[in-house]
């Protein structure tokens, strides 16, 4: 199927909807960084941090061009145990879950944006900020929720940042940045077909870093739902703390397998170098769909 290069959006709530898309050594080792060359699957062992350098594809030559934050002479994939906590991750998961409480898809994907509002509601999608009347909100969110989302957010960015060495302040968040929660209940939309390959620049021009925080274990808390890079070939086994980041072109199409049993939780977290596609952390502000 013929992939749009515009953003694509919801068509029953306005909102972003990620899962639209129809379908994050040897001069090394000091830093504990180990590089990967071959089909490869990177497993719930623990992991300092794994990179794979890979040639830039031609998306940066024929989009805007920010100098010193876009991909051009350097991409890559990068996989790392050490950057988020247990504790962190604890926390965020209860932040998705007390949200998902007022939602979720009656397919097997589901969405929760704290910065847009979006979340996952049947067959569409309603804005949780405007859903919840104040008291149901305040008792599920609060300010200091999302001064933590923001700080793990940070941690990420700055993650990035290091590791592709751009110009911290010319990296942007942007939408859509979202929980996911995915089961092995049947898609009844497309919204919920989070499986097929894609590349994000080309779903969101906006992209140019990916990152996925996994919420839950790979093997434990769920089976399935490996994701796979499919050019060159690598699958990572999604485990709690362990943080998945990568340029955003079409050097890294990439996907989900299908969950077969259980919940597999993560939060994927997008920036963009374009200042006008930034968006700002989330607040309990009153938001209208």
């Amino acid at each position: 199927m013929k992939k749009s290069r515009r953003p694509v959006q919801a068509k029953e709530s306005k909102m972003p909807n990620p899962f639209v898309i129809v379908g994050a050594l040897a001069c090394c080792v000091g830093l504990g960084i180990t590089y990967w060359n071959k089909t490869d699957v990177i497993t719930s062992d623990f992991v300092e941090r794994i990179t794979r350098n890979i040639s830039c594809s031609h998306d940066y030559k024929t989009l805007p061009y920010f100098e010193s934050c876009s991909p051009r002479k350097f991409c890559g994939r990068i996989v790392s145990d050490n950057i988020v906590t247990m504790e962190e991750v604890s926390k965020l998961l209860d932040i998705a879950k007390r949200g998902f409480l007022h939602g979720g898809s009656n397919g097997g994907a589901s969405i929760l944006d704290l910065h847009s509002g979006a979340l996952s509601k049947g067959d569409k999608f309603v804005n949780i900020y405007a859903y919840l009347d104040e008291n149901s909100l305040r008792k599920t969110f609060n300010p200091k929720d999302l001064k933590f989302y923001s700080s793990v957010r940070q941690k990420v960015h700055d993650a990035i940042q290091e590791q592709f060495g751009i110009n911290g302040k010319k990296l942007y968040l942007t939408h859509p940045t979202f929980f996911s929660r995915i089961t092995n209940t049947s898609a009844k939309t497309q919204h919920d077909e989070y499986w097929h390959q894609h590349i994000d620049k080309i779903q969101y021009a906006s992209f140019d870093y990916t990152s996925l925080l996994y919420l839950s274990d790979y093997g434990t808390d769920f089976t399935g739902g490996r994701f796979v890079f499919d050019n060159p070939k690598s699958y990572v086994e999604p485990k709690k703390g362990r943080l998945s980041f990568f340029t955003s072109g079409s050097e890294n199409p990439h996907r989900v397998e299908k969950v077969v049993s259980g919940t597999r939780y993560a939060v994927t977290v997008s920036f963009t170098c374009d200042p006008s596609k930034a968006i700002k952390d989330p607040t309990l502000e009153r938001r209208q769909p």
